[in-house]
């Protein structure tokens, strides 16, 4: 039994002596009990148990218990003694100050029962007990008058650990089971829990106990809890751990415990231990060796000896603190190098930013350490992060390239987590790992070494890649598949197999692969084949591909320079068989040199079939030679046209034409002109026009026999190039000549004279006179897309045709009528003024006959009756009267009352209009002017309507006058023969009412 009375006396005795230590004493375990070790009680329980075990020196196990509301804590090791009874009823002293490893240190952590019981109790099997009562402690201190003070200023509120009372065993056989140790442990502490709100606390806290509790406490083996009949333990199984420790040296105790308290520097050790469990989550707060308030945001457990602050929650700043960080810091590398050198180890690589000032600075130290530290696997054994390379792919393309990439790291490592940037790993992209591909580390790797290459060489990224090298069959090795050629099957075939030319398979020999050698191509090896080369920019060799390949066309354009083109021309020609090319398809093979039957080269497009189609068509003058008959003979007259050789007309066939001088060039005769002339009859626009598909026929210019050709070209398949081409400007598609046709419309092609010139046989009858007769025998419509007219309607809504028109009337050969004039001057005045350009001569009419009028002739546009006597001596332009303004601006001539007065200088007498002029006129004027002699201007006219008066010399005039005046002026002739006989209204007006109804009003 412990010596607990003088204890008790001790304590009573200096209460009483001095009041304010019992005040002292209440309030520091208050503030423990309710402050810092608040929620610390199973924290203190397990730290006592494994500072027992350690003392012990057993396998420490702790047991902690809730059941009816009691928490029963068992553990085993050292049995309680006078110096723990003594140290648990004392605060801030500690029975365990020279014991290295010991968790606890300070001397207050039982006052953590406090805060949940008041009826504490703890048992050892060898030793007995003790037991604390704030009840008991209360009766005490009330029956010292010294106290009653206090006692009543604190509401009779006593310190509950200051005085120890006995555990009595042997009252009951009750009592004593209550305080027994349970069997297979040492040590019991009981706390009937004081209520409801403790127990929950408590449960609470039993609930969050986890793996921090043996990990802070290495004397811990195990740690059972059992709440309610449900029981689990604790352990530190599959946890990775690290610890460091020592001991400091007097120097190092004078240098680092510079203002820590004196019971600190007894206890001169310290340790550092991490934990890491990939599968448990633990309070990220450092632990000292039981938490803290300090966050620290690593997967990863610490606890270390930091000094604390008075209220034990937070580390104490300084340079002990200073000192642990560093040891923390190489503690935690060595744990990581201890780790699987797995990518998982990329989640236990700290970031720069810390929840706290203290994980901050342990970051910083980690991190600096991180980058020289041997972590990472590579094949030359594991590597610092520095020395090491990062290359996203499967392992068996980091295989491949592993002898050319210094510390490469297995595959999984190339992810984009900031650790690795931590750790110093320099990432290699793949466009980086392509440009290594060259010099002595690849020069000897054989085909077949680059075809399993591109088999595991990473495809997401295209452009990344696009440069990857590629052997060729001619033993090259070239950068980036991109204009390479991939031999396929049906080139194979086409070479290693005669074609069908129209003559008989056997009558040439088949064609060996090695044809295609002079043509310069850049073709992959066939044993380094790939379907990667094809989505990286390779081309499938078809025979259409190679003829399209770049190096095929500056072979062909460069031929007629080569000092022997034979070879050139056979693999050209083969290729065009076996693509099946049709002539026209490929112009530019225009180009390629051929021999002619005189033995000279020429360029193909520059040579005749003999006996085609165009030879009898053109000039003999003209520089064609005549293609060689053992061409002939050996590929076919078909293979020769497609490849230029002229057999008929040769067609040029292309699709999404620029139509821009500097970028259209088909070496087509005037094709500049043409294309100026397309641009002049489009809207505005912001970006060249484009053809989407553009058709034209060669070598126009050096027809000879235009009535045979023009019977070819009106008929298909010629005849598509007459069509009018569909234009792709500003975002509409606008219909314009083709070149052929727009070409042959500014040629001389029908019977010596211009399609513009002419017009078709049933064509508009206004036309007749102005337009010659066009030959018949040819197609109508081929004739209308040549630029042959057929109607005046056609013919003014296209570009430049009423200018056209104006030329054709200003022809004085030309014969025209005066109704067919009227109605030419009734079409053009509805043409836009803005489309025509003012004529030089117009045709008039001057003194009742039809003249050609020179513009400084004076013509004019009559556009009133009453004005003609003024301006019959001038050339007259005369159309129905309210056409007349617009006439004059299409026309650029002035009106009539813009040259002349038109004023009346003579005097009369106002007469009233006959009421019988109403019933033909009712709009009439109710009075007339009448003259005796009419003067306007000094001349004699028969009648004027000027400033709203009609002025009339005689019978006739005034019939016109007020005609004109009423807005009748068709009546004219009835108003005349009504004035002279009266008598004959009744019979006129009869006439008026059989007029039909749709001329009426």
């Amino acid at each position: 039994m412990f010596d607990t009375r003088r204890l008790r006396e001790t304590v009573l005795a200096a209460w009483t002596a001095s009041p304010a230590r019992f005040r002292e004493d209440a309030n520091a375990e208050e503030d423990f009990a309710l402050g810092g070790y608040r929620d610390r009680l199973v924290v203190e329980l397990a730290q006592n148990a494994a500072d027992a075990a350690l003392r012990a020196g057993v396998p420490g196990r702790l047991r902690l218990s809730l059941r009816d509301g009691v928490l029963l804590a068992a553990n085993t090791g050292a049995p309680l003694d006078e110096a723990g009874v003594e140290g648990l009823s004392t605060l801030r002293v500690s029975g365990k100050r020279d014991e290295a490893g010991a968790a606890g240190r300070f001397g207050v952590g039982f006052a953590a029962v406090v805060s949940v019981c008041d009826e504490p109790s703890i048992v050892s099997r060898e030793t007995g007990g003790v037991r604390w009562s704030r009840a008991e402690t209360n009766a005490l201190v009330g029956a010292r008058p010294e106290l009653a003070g206090e006692l009543a200023g604190r509401d009779g509120h006593v310190p509950l650990l200051r005085l120890p009372f006995p555990v009595e065993t042997s009252e009951t056989p009750e009592a004593a089971e209550t305080v027994a140790v349970p069997e297979g442990f040492d040590t019991l502490v009981r706390l009937p829990l004081r209520d409801d709100a403790a127990e929950q606390a408590v449960r609470r806290m039993l609930e969050e106990a986890g793996p921090a509790l043996p990990l802070a406490m290495p004397a811990l083996e195990t740690v059972e809890i059992e709440i309610d009949g449900h029981a689990r333990t604790i352990s530190t199984d599959g946890w990775r751990i690290a610890t460091e420790s020592g001991a400091f040296t007097p120097e190092q105790v004078a240098e680092l415990f510079a203002g820590r308290p004196t019971e600190e520097r007894a206890r001169p050790y310290w340790e550092v231990r991490w934990a890491v469990n990939p599968e448990v989550r633990t309070p990220r707060v450092v632990h000292a060796p039981t938490p803290s308030d300090e966050p620290l945001d690593l997967p990863a457990l610490l606890i270390a000896t930091f000094p604390l602050t008075t209220d034990r929650r937070h580390v104490a700043p300084g340079p002990l603190t200073d000192f642990l960080v560093g040891r923390a810091a190489e503690a935690y590398v060595r744990l990581l190098q201890d780790l699987p050198a797995t990518p998982a180890l990329l989640g236990l690589v700290p970031g720069m930013m810390g929840k706290g000032e203290l994980d901050a600075a342990i970051r910083r130290e980690i991190v600096r350490l991180l980058p020289d530290t041997p972590l990472l696997p590579s094949v030359s054994g594991v590597l610092p992060g520095n020395q090491a390379r990062a290359v996203a792919g499967s392992q068996e393309f980091l295989d491949k390239i592993a002898d050319m990439v210094p510390g490469l790291l297995p595959a999984g490592w190339a992810s984009r987590n900031p650790a690795l940037t931590t750790l110093g790993v320099r990432r290699v992209e793949l466009a980086d790992v392509v440009d290594m591909l060259s010099g002595d580390a690849v020069q000897d790797k054989d085909p077949s070494w680059w075809r399993s290459f591109y088999a595991v060489l990473p495809a997401d990224d295209l452009e990344a890649i696009g440069a990857v090298p590629v052997p060729l069959a001619d033993g090259r090795l070239v950068r980036g598949p991109r204009g390479t050629l991939v031999l396929s099957a049906a080139l194979s075939g086409a070479l290693d197999g005669a074609q069908d030319s129209g003559l008989d398979p056997g009558a040439r020999p088949p064609l060996d692969p090695a044809l295609l050698g002079p043509l310069g191509l850049r073709i992959v090896h066939p044993d380094a084949v790939h379907p990667l080369l094809l989505r990286l920019g390779a081309a499938e060799a078809t025979p259409r591909t190679v003829l399209e390949d770049p190096l095929t066309h500056a072979a062909v354009t460069e031929s007629l320079d080569s000092a022997d083109p034979e070879p050139v021309s056979q693999a050209v020609l083969a290729l065009v068989d076996a693509a099946g090319l049709t002539a026209g398809e490929a112009p530019w093979l225009s180009e390629l040199a051929l021999r002619g039957a005189d033995g000279e080269l020429y360029a193909a497009g520059d040579l005749l079939l003999e006996g085609g189609s165009l030879a009898g068509l053109i000039d003999q003058d003209v520089p064609f030679g005549v293609a060689a008959a053992d061409l002939v003979e050996k590929y076919g007259s078909h293979v020769l046209a497609a490849a230029g050789v002229l057999d008929g007309f040769a067609v040029v066939n292309d699709s999404d034409v620029l139509l821009d001088l500097s970028e259209c060039d088909h070496d087509l005769d005037l094709e500049d002109e043409w294309i100026e002339a397309v641009l002049d009859l489009l809207p505005e626009f912001d970006v060249p026009p484009v053809a989407r598909e553009f058709t034209a026929v060669r070598d126009l210019e050096y027809v000879a026999d235009w009535t045979s050709a023009l019977g070819l070209l009106s008929r298909p398949p010629l005849r598509a190039a007459l069509r009018p081409l569909r234009v792709l400007v500003a975002g509409e598609t606008v219909e314009v000549p083709s070149y052929t046709s727009w070409w042959l419309s500014r040629h001389p092609v029908l019977d010596g004279r211009l399609p513009t010139t002419l017009r078709l046989a049933s064509g508009d009858p206004l036309l007749f006179g102005l337009y010659g007769d066009a030959p018949v025998g040819i197609d109508e419509s081929a004739l209308k897309m040549i630029g042959v007219r057929s109607s005046l309607e056609e013919l003014l809504a296209s570009h430049g045709g009423p200018e056209e028109l104006l030329d054709q009337l200003a022809d004085s050969s030309a014969e025209v009528d005066r109704a067919q004039l009227r109605s030419l001057w009734t079409a053009l005045a509805g043409v836009d003024p803005s489309r025509v350009s003012p004529p030089d001569a117009v045709r008039a009419v001057l003194k009742g006959a039809i003249v050609v009028a020179e513009a400084e002739e004076g013509p004019v546009v009559v556009e009133a009756p009453d004005l003609l006597p003024l301006v019959e001596d001038r050339p007259l332009v005369l159309a129905p009267f309210d056409l007349a303004e617009a006439l004059s601006e299409v026309l650029d001539l002035p009106l009539v009352g813009e040259v002349v007065t038109g004023a009346v200088t003579s005097s009369g007498v106002e007469r009233p209009v006959p009421p019988e002029v109403r019933s033909l006129l009712p709009s009439t004027p109710l009075s007339y002017v009448e003259h005796d002699d009419l003067l306007v201007d000094g001349r004699p006219v028969p009648w004027r309507f000027f400033e709203g008066k009609v002025h009339a010399s005689g019978v006739e005039g005034l019939a016109r006058g007020l005609a004109w005046a009423s807005g009748q002026w068709g009546d004219r002739l009835a108003v005349a023969a009504l004035l002279r006989d009266p008598g004959r209204v009744p019979l006129l007006l009869a006439e008026a009412d059989l007029d039909p109804v749709t001329a009426l009003g």
